[in-house]
């Protein structure tokens, strides 16, 4: 992580005081949360709607921290301190993320996409260290201000970094791409999630190239070739970057020839090498993201014939198909991170592929920030269930009740339950488990279903 001192800050950011009696303090890492002070952080106050930062800066010196920032706006900064005035604490933070990033030689790849951002992250990083010293993303720091505070916590020896990039709006992906500078780009798809912000699919798109606007020249970019909105606009971009695709296509750059799936991962080869790949993570889509992070890592002089090695100790984030068992023995895929229709449809997808199960079970919850079109949106999912064996569906929320009116298309009425809160439909699943059930708990992160697995296990 950042280790400078106080006037090494002052010529990576500007500084709106003098601060000579503190010039030769080291600071050793920055925070933004005073609860997370260690001794010789900077700590970096932040105005929140709700609450201001500033108010815990000398308690934070206090506790342990070095220095800290202050807004010039905010009265009264205590100059006894060393505390660092700046015109915006927050432009600070991302000035001083910038300025770190172009003293390391550290290689960074950027990821984005509508999903399996998280997953391929994680796999990329799990081949390239197979090679090299590796950090990546850690919980969901990647926006504007968690993006920062990773690259302010790379160690100086880190050979490349993994870093993944969210949004909720245009320019935001251009932003973070042009802090980080990635070598390499991966686009792992474009879902409906944003469609609230960005109005279209053609909008999410643009949004999501966006990510091109800080690689160098020579960079490479690796997305989704079987997305046509992606493919026309990248057909018609002019300049030196390289450009790799992966998906289940033959013309793609890397497409599997097989994929076979059981309750405990996927094999699969890929075109041009004979080694059957072993992903212990549930999902053919998550096949897909694996084929994002081989092109990725093969970029960087990872052989595929080596990739095993790193698949076989593969874990994923959690609450991304995780897989637990219940208090009756019922198996429970927690996928309760994140969802939008793609990936929604993909989970119910692989519950219908899984066998060895006398009961299938659907828990899912309401999806964000879809738009106009989000009641639609949930039908559809309920609708779609048609045909994927399931038992039971049960609903959660206040879109939630629109996949249940769309399940009612396929299943029996006694067989599709809907809930506005959390506890009747605990009590209600809990009447139709044993231990040969397999349960789906899926829906946007804001839905908290991981307390539904809680209460379950």
């Amino acid at each position: 992580m950042i280790r400078r001192t106080i006037r090494q800050l002052r010529e990576m950011i500007k500084a709106e005081n003098g601060l000579t009696p503190f010039e030769d303090i080291e600071i050793n890492g920055v925070v933004i949360d005073s609860r997370q002070v260690k001794k010789n952080n900077l700590f970096i106050p932040l105005k929140g709607e709700k609450v201001d930062g500033h108010q815990f800066v000398e308690d934070s010196i206090k506790n342990g921290a070095a220095a800290a920032l202050w807004q010039k706006d905010v009265p009264n900064p205590p100059l006894h301190l060393p505390v660092i005035i700046v015109e915006d604490t927050l432009s600070a933070l991302q000035e001083l993320a910038r300025s770190y990033r172009s003293q390391l030689n550290t290689r960074v790849i950027g990821i984005t996409g509508s999903n399996g951002k998280t997953t391929t992250k994680d796999i990329t990083a799990s081949l390239l260290a197979l090679r090299y010293k590796v950090q990546k993303t850690e919980g969901n720091f990647n926006n504007h201000i968690g993006l920062p505070l990773t690259i302010l916590g790379l160690r100086e020896d880190t050979e490349i970094a993994v870093l993944e990039m969210g949004m909720s709006g245009k320019g935001e992906i251009q932003f973070l791409s042009e802090l980080a500078c990635p070598d390499v780009a991966i686009i792992t798809n474009i879902g409906e999630s944003h469609l609230l912000d960005l109005g279209s699919r053609e909008g999410i798109a643009d949004a999501k190239l966006e990510i091109i606007k800080g690689l160098p020249p020579q960079g490479l970019v690796i997305y989704h070739g079987d997305e046509p909105l992606l493919k026309e606009r990248i057909c018609r971009y002019e300049g030196k970057l390289t450009f790799k695709t992966f998906g289940r296509s033959e013309k793609n750059t890397l497409y599997p020839l097989s994929i076979d799936a059981d309750n405990h991962g996927s094999r699969f080869k890929i075109n041009g090498h004979d080694t059957l790949f072993k992903l212990p993570i549930l999902g053919i889509h998550n096949v897909l993201n694996a084929l994002a992070a081989m092109l990725a890592a093969e970029s960087f002089g990872i052989s595929f014939e080596k990739m095993n090695e790193a698949f076989s100790t593969f874990k994923l984030t959690n609450m991304r198909m995780e897989m637990l068992e219940g208090a009756k023995g019922e198996k429970i895929i927690n996928d309760a991170y994140n969802a939008s229709p793609t990936s929604m449809k993909a989970a119910i997808e692989l519950v219908s592929r899984m066998t060895g199960f006398s009961k299938k079970i659907l828990i899912l919850g309401d999806m964000l920030e879809l738009g106009p079109q989000e009641e639609d949106f949930h039908y559809e999912i309920g609708r779609g269930i048609n045909g994927h064996g399931v038992d039971y569906v049960f609903t959660i929320g206040t879109l939630g009740k629109h996949i249940a009116r769309g399940a009612r298309q396929s299943l029996p009425e006694e067989r599709v339950f809907s809930f506005l809160e959390k506890e009747p439909l605990i009590e209600e699943v809990k009447k139709y488990t044993d231990s040969n059930t397999l349960i789906l708990v899926k829906a946007s992160r804001g839905m908290r279903l991981e307390e539904i697995v809680k209460a379950l296990q």
